[in-house]
Parts: structure tokens; sequence; C-alpha cells
């Protein structure tokens, strides 16, 4: 049988060629408003968006309504300019419905649309119950991304899905300033779940650059007032993972800055959380720039801290969380506990941020709750909670001002992820997004690593969406999977307008790490099919796949044709045992799946692919031009 090997185009590329395709198609007859130009999804993942194209004899305001099952689920917008070529993005339809859309022109002429959508399929999860009155939420969605096998969803006031993707996108959603979306790429570049970037991505679905890391990206990011991005990474080859943080520059994605953590911090096992290895000692999940201060705020979950940077030099300005075990000369940067009032400080915490009056905010997993081994709280006696922290640097005092959760106890316990969104004084989401049973007992860990369970039913995964305003209740929403993050938004901002073109890749994936020297090797023919081989050949990489026994051999070689240099990469077949498994939609159910990816840049010319592993060396029949 050999090896599996297929040429896998980039969503660019594929998203590009569907839009030729349908504008070729919209070309063919003339389209006005009673003969619309309707594409359903017309870049491929976004399967309940669609285009309504057509020509008007003159410029015109449009006025688009969505309807819902109910007048309430209405959604409606009005586009910014008038045009004599409508190009109208429809975002809110329902899936597996026939949906109306409502057109109508400022010179009085309109259209009803009928437009059917798919059945989405179990990956769409429906909420298990919802909570809120659509005079609160309004034409809001509620978008979330997965950690267990799920769709990234939006879902209004009544709990149903308004928009889905189906690629595989993991950690944060954050609305840029041109109305896009920010969102973590689905090409992994290292286990567990480190892409290799983030993708920009209008509404309609259409992925407008992609934005590659050499060492990969997780959890979070953040758009700076210029446009820049500042995007969560790490150095690989070292050996550590989710300790530095760079600055994107947005126009050609090349770093402009850099801060990585080990410069500031001591490493394992200082201050380690129940969760640390010296692999993932700090396990950074949120970054906040704060204007006022010029400082970036990060949460480092596998130290129990969050700690302020200065923006410019990278200087440590203070450290929020338990001291207890940190070294004489760290305890400077540490704050101390004031007030009458209940305090606890956080432990394993996930998206920190300063809110305007320069008090703290962020969701406290409680995660063993405890610095001290035999102190650690079981699940069922835990509690997870939004927090928010005032603090004071002068003097270098903490007092807590408000939480959430901690009065639901267990039932609201996350061992991991989540997050807080501050929307105004006492207005706050709070986001449990990583709550897990197994048998009918509160999981401790996280729920995402445990897809045999998932798979068998005998773990259960939920989440718990919560906005309180006032300290009252005002939303609350159950979905039955784990999620990263919630975001409150609108699917329509004038901002965000559909446009024609290939997106861009920029930025860089690096030069993978070359072994030097060849294994010595017999050579013993193709490679057998117990390996399960696979190569894929995408435009800026090539991606090896099989499966071995932990601890084998093995390297990939890269054999030059026609003067081309012998390239040889050693692929590791140790796994490492993830404590903190993010997010577990990238996880291979085979215990000895091996993916490797090795990055085109800097190679050019024809190579033949073969495999050392052990003492013997395999052809696999494959032929690659970088």
């Amino acid at each position: 049988m050999g090896v599996l090997f297929k040429e896998v185009e980039h969503i660019i590329d594929r998203q590009y060629q569907a839009e030729q395709e349908f504008l070729a198609e919209y070309a063919k007859e003339k389209h006005t408003i009673a003969n619309p130009y309707v594409k359903l999804n017309p870049y491929l993942i976004a399967p309940l968006t669609a285009l309504v194209m057509f020509e008007n004899e003159k410029p015109a305001f449009a006025k688009v309504t969505v309807k819902g099952k109910e007048k309430a689920g209405d959604m409606m917008y009005r586009p910014v300019s008038d045009s004599e070529h409508m190009v109208l993005p429809i975002y809110g339809l329902y899936e597996n419905y026939e949906n109306t859309v409502i057109i109508e022109l400022s010179t009085g002429e309109t259209a009803t649309l009928k437009i059917k959508t798919e059945p989405a399929g179990e990956k769409l999860k429906k909420p298990t119950s919802m909570e809120t009155t659509s005079e609160y939420f309004q034409d809001f969605v509620m978008m979330v991304s997965p950690t267990s096998p799920a769709y990234t969803a939006a879902y209004d006031y009544a709990g149903d899905a308004r928009w889905y993707n189906t690629l595989n996108l993991a950690f944060d959603i954050k609305r840029a300033r041109n109305g896009r979306l920010l969102m973590g790429t689905d090409r992994l570049v290292a286990p567990p779940y480190h892409t290799s970037g983030i993708y920009e991505m209008g509404m309609i679905g259409k992925v407008y650059r992609e934005y590659r890391v050499p060492g990969g990206y997780h959890h979070d990011e953040w758009e700076m007032e210029n446009g820049d991005i500042l995007i969560l990474t790490q150095y690989l080859p070292r050996g550590t993972v989710e300790d530095a943080c760079v600055l994107v520059d947005r126009k050609t994605g090349k770093i402009l800055k850099e801060w990585d953590h080990q410069d500031v911090l001591p490493v394992y096992p200082v201050g380690g959380s129940g969760s640390q290895d010296s692999h993932d000692w700090f396990h950074n999940n949120a970054v906040w720039y704060d204007k006022k201060t010029n400082s970036l705020t990060f949460s480092g979950r596998h130290q129990d801290i969050i700690i302020n940077r200065d923006f410019e030099t990278g200087k440590l300005n203070w450290i929020i969380g338990d001291p207890t075990g940190w070294p004489e000369d760290m305890q400077k940067y540490f704050f101390k506990p004031v007030g009458d009032g209940d305090f606890d400080w956080q432990y394993e915490q996930h998206a920190c941020m300063i809110l305007p009056n320069g008090d703290v905010m962020c969701f406290d997993n409680g995660h063993w709750r405890s610095k001290i081994k035999e102190q650690y709280l079981e699940a069922k006696d835990n509690f997870s909670r939004g927090v928010i922290y005032r603090i004071n640097t002068d003097d270098m005092t903490i007092e807590q001002v408000w939480q959430y959760g901690k009065e639901r106890g267990a039932e609201f316990f996350s061992t991991y992820i989540c997050n807080c969104e501050y929307y105004g004084e006492g207005h706050y989401l709070v986001h449990s997004g990583g709550i897990g049973k197994k048998d009918g007992e509160y999981l401790n860990v996280p729920g995402a690593s445990m897809s045999e369970g998932i798979e068998n039913g005998s773990v259960q995964l939920s989440s718990i969406t919560v906005e309180v305003k006032d300290d009252v209740v005002m939303y609350e929403m159950h979905l039955p999977a784990n999620y990263y993050r919630a975001e409150k938004l609108h699917l329509y901002d004038e901002a965000d307008e559909v446009t024609f073109g290939c997106g861009e890749r920029l930025g860089s994936l690096g030069v993978t790490e070359e072994f030097l020297t060849e294994a010595p090797a017999e050579e013993a023919g193709m490679i057998p099919d117990d390996y399960h081989a696979k190569i894929a050949k995408e435009a800026d990489r090539l991606v090896f796949k099989a499966s071995f026994e932990k601890g084998t051999l093995v390297m990939l070689n890269l054999e030059g044709i026609n003067g081309a240099p012998n390239r040889h990469y050693f692929v590791p077949t140790t796994k490492r045992p993830f404590l903190a498994m993010c997010v577990g939609t990238f996880l291979d159910h085979d215990p000895r799946a091996v993916e490797f990816p090795v990055s085109g840049e800097g190679i050019q010319g024809t190579y033949k692919i073969t495999v050392t592993i052990d003492d013997k060396k395999y052809e696999t029949g494959v032929e690659v031009t970088f």
C-alpha cells in the first residue's frame, strides 16, 4: 500500500478558487433585485452565511433583515455606503431551516428571499439550558470556541445557533478594529495544540490573512491601537512552551518585539502549581495591554500568578498570587492582602485584564486551591469564579472587591480554560467553560484530554456562561461541551466589509531544526503499512504523520535530487504527559500517533522522502518540490 500522500491546499487558496468560481457564475447573467444572485456558504467554512449580489440602475442604500423564528430573533443591518453594485453579506441564518431574508432599497424596491440551510450535525452543540430575555440580550450572539469535539459557534437569546465555523479553530476570539475576527489557526505545529499562528477572518468565513509565528501560537492575542498584534508563543527548540510573547507587524507579519518570561521569572520548580512540569513551567494563557501604564499583563497558570511587565523594557513590575514558597528575592513583587472583606488568592487562573480604573479581573479556576500539596482540594469541594482585585502599587497591597461563582461550588468548577469580560461597572461575563464529570464525579483534570471517556459516555463535559449586572444574573447558557472562551458580539459590524481577492500568508514558520548527520541504517525497501505513514505537502510546509511505539528512533530524510542538499530531521516519539490539555480537538486517538511538520522556509529543489526507523531506512515512494 505504501505511504498515503496528498497535496493539501491552504484554506486561503481554496477560498480564492471558490471566490473566482462564484464571481464567474455571477457574471454569466445580469442580476437585479428582482433576480438577485445568492451564494450560500460562499467561503466554504461558515454554513450559516450567504452573499447576495445584484446591480442597481442608480446608487441606493440597502436594509437587510434576516427573519427570526419569532420577531425578537430578527437580525437587521444597513450597509453604511450606497452603491450601484450590491454585495450584501447575510449572517444569522438558522441551520436546517428555510430562512427568510428581506432586502429593502432606498429606491423603494424590495425582495424576499428564501435560503434553505443544511443540518449542521452533532458537532454543533445545542444548549441544554438558556435563561435570559430578548429585551436584555437583544440581537447579540454569544460566540464560543471549543476545546472538546464541537464547532466554534454563536448562539442568540433563544439558544439557537446563528453562525458556526467548520474549521478546527482554537483558543481566543477577538473582534479587531476592522470588524474581522482574530482566532487561532487550524494548522498544528507542535502537540498538543500549538498552531501556526492566527487568522484574520471576516464573519462571512473568508480568511483574509494568516499571521504565522516561528514558535507557533497558543491561547491569546491582542490588537494594539496601531493594528500590530501581540501573540503568545514559545521557543520550541529550547524545550519549554508557553513562556513568550511577540509583537507582530500587522502589514508584514514580521516580529517587532519579544518578551521572554524566563528573563524575569525563576522556572521549574519555583512557584509550581499542581499542574506544573519542567516543560510547561509557566503556561502563559492570557495577554492584556494597558495604555495608561504602557504595560503588559500576563497570566501564568502553572505558577498561579498574574504578572505585569513594562512594555518597553520588559521589566517585571508586580505579581498577583499566593507568595507561599517563592524565594525571598521575589517576595517584593507580591501584594499583601488588606481589607475586612472576603479574600482568596487565585489559582491556575485565566483571562487576566486591567479594568479602566486599574483593578485586575480574571477567571480564578481555583485548581487545587493551594501551593501546598497536602492541602490540595478535590473537585467536589472546590469552586471557580470571576474575581476583581484592587491593587495599590505604592504600598503593594491588594483587596478583593467583587466575585461571582464561589457560591455555586463544584457545579461551576472548571479545572482549566474559561474567561471573564468587562462591559461596564457592575456588568460582567463569567464563563466557566471547562466543567467535567466522570461517572458522575466532578473531574480534577482537564476533560478535553479524556477522548476515550467522551466517546463512550463515561465523561460528560459542559460549560456555563453567565452575565451578571449589578449582582443579578441576566443571562445563563449551558452547553454540553467544553469551550475555551465566550465572547458576546454582533454578527454584523459595519467595518467588516466583504472584499474580493486572494488572502495573504504573512510572517514565517521559521526554519525547522535539522539533524546534521544521517543515522546509519540498512536499506529495507518500502515502509511497512503497520506504521500508517502519511505525508501531506502544504503551500509552506511538509507534514509527516505515522504511528510509532514510544522511544522508537525515527528520522525523516529529504534526499536531494539534481543537486539539492540532503536534509535530516529527528522525529520525537517520546510523548510528554500534558498536564494542561487546554484544547483536545487536535488529539489523535492512537496513543502512538506522531505528527511532525517541516517548514518549507529555506528549502528549495526536489526531494525524495525516506524514513529511518531504528536501524532501517525505508522508502516512501514520495517526491516533493519546494
